[in-house]
């Protein structure tokens, strides 16, 4: 989870179960758009700034504020919280540190997904693949069934920084 730096550069937190774009990319929009009021910024600090270590994984209670009949279409009616690493014991019993993530380190952390909060929308990265790319569109309806996988032509089109809500299959 990250906020765009200077280029195609991002600086953000580790998230441990990183999540593919299917699963998070609907829990992301969603929560955009009812818990944090269309607020980038709200969210950003939220996701990332006033989290100590990392998260261990994103959880329903980013689905406040949303219809119940969204909840339940995004979650089949189950509930977990978002839950972060600040419990990590080290091996010599100092304090863990905050677990950073830029697109200088994210190959080392064995991370398989970026998702990069840009005040367009969401900028989806495979991490495997080493792609940009695509951005989807924060009025994007969380409903949408997403793949994994963006096609050939949303990878241009995000390169070419062109913004589009169908940058991944549907």
């Amino acid at each position: 989870m990250a906020r765009p730096t200077t280029g195609t550069g991002y600086s953000g937190i580790h998230v441990q179960l990183d999540g593919v774009p299917s699963h998070h990319l609907p829990l992301l929009l969603a929560a955009y758009q009812y818990k944090f009021g269309r607020n980038v910024e709200a969210m950003s600090r939220h996701l990332i700034d006033d989290v100590a270590v990392g998260w261990d994984e994103l959880g329903t209670d980013l689905l406040d504020d949303a219809p119940p009949a969204l909840v339940a279409a995004l979650t089949g009616g189950e509930q977990w919280p978002s839950r972060t690493l600040d419990h990590l014991i080290t091996p010599d019993g100092s304090p863990p540190v905050r677990m950073s993530v830029t697109d200088e380190t994210a190959d080392e952390q064995d991370m398989q997904w970026g998702y990069v909060l840009h005040q367009q929308g969401i900028e989806v990265i495979s991490l495997l693949r080493e792609d940009i790319g695509p951005v989807v569109d924060w009025a994007t309806d969380p409903r949408t069934a997403f793949r994994g996988q963006a096609p050939p032509t949303a990878q241009l089109q995000a390169r070419s920084g062109r913004i589009g809500a169908a940058g991944l299959r549907i």
